[in-house]
């Protein structure tokens, strides 16, 4: 009796490391699949260089806070979706802005909605007739606008440089611009008369 039951425990021990190795192999493929499809941007991400790489990624990471708050019930569902639609607006801005370019290089971006634009306005601009490339307030140039779900209005952020550059311009257009020197006076006048006292 006790032979039997010693033979059923030895099988169970050298079964059990096989099941194990089994079900950890069958384990992370799904995992890996999950992970996968929760990451399909991933594999598009490693076609830019390391700093629109980094940038995408931390939109990646900002959905993954806003996707664990709503979850919690932290924000409404209104909040979510709007900070949802913003995120892939500033992903879609961000590729195009990219590929455009070819450069690994991005401004700070801003997307707001209409009814945002006084976050960033003390007197929102009109954006039917605003042409792109745009300075407003000498610190923002507009950048475009992106549609997910609802329409974002995408800025870019002029950094010091820029800033004071725009001023500069904005400066010198503003001063007056010197007259003409002409040695011959205009018609209809005389010349003035130089007595020596």
């Amino acid at each position: 009796m006790w032979r039997k039951t010693l033979r059923k425990r030895n099988r169970r021990v050298i079964t059990s490391p096989w099941i194990i190795m089994i079900a950890t192999l069958c384990l992370s493929q799904g995992v890996g699949r999950v992970i996968a499809q929760s990451h399909p941007h991933h594999q598009q991400d490693e076609q830019f260089g390391p700093v629109v790489s980094a940038y995408l990624g931390y939109l990646r990471n900002e959905q993954e806070v806003v996707d664990d708050r709503v979850s919690r019930r932290e924000i409404s569902r209104a909040y979510y979706r709007r900070n949802s639609n913003r995120i892939r607006a500033l992903r879609e801005v961000a590729i195009r802005i990219a590929r455009e370019s070819g450069n690994d290089y991005l401004p700070e971006l801003e997307a707001v909605a209409s009814d945002e634009l006084g976050t960033l306005f003390e007197h929102p601009p009109k954006m039917a007739s605003l042409p792109i490339g745009k300075i407003l307030d000498n610190k923002f140039r507009f950048i475009g606008s992106a549609r997910a779900s609802e329409v974002f209005y995408v800025f870019a952020r002029l950094d010091p440089y820029e800033q004071s550059e725009v001023k500069q311009k904005g400066a010198a257009a503003l001063e007056p611009q010197p007259r003409p020197v002409s040695a011959k006076p205009p018609d209809g006048t005389r010349p003035r008369r130089v007595v020596n006292p």
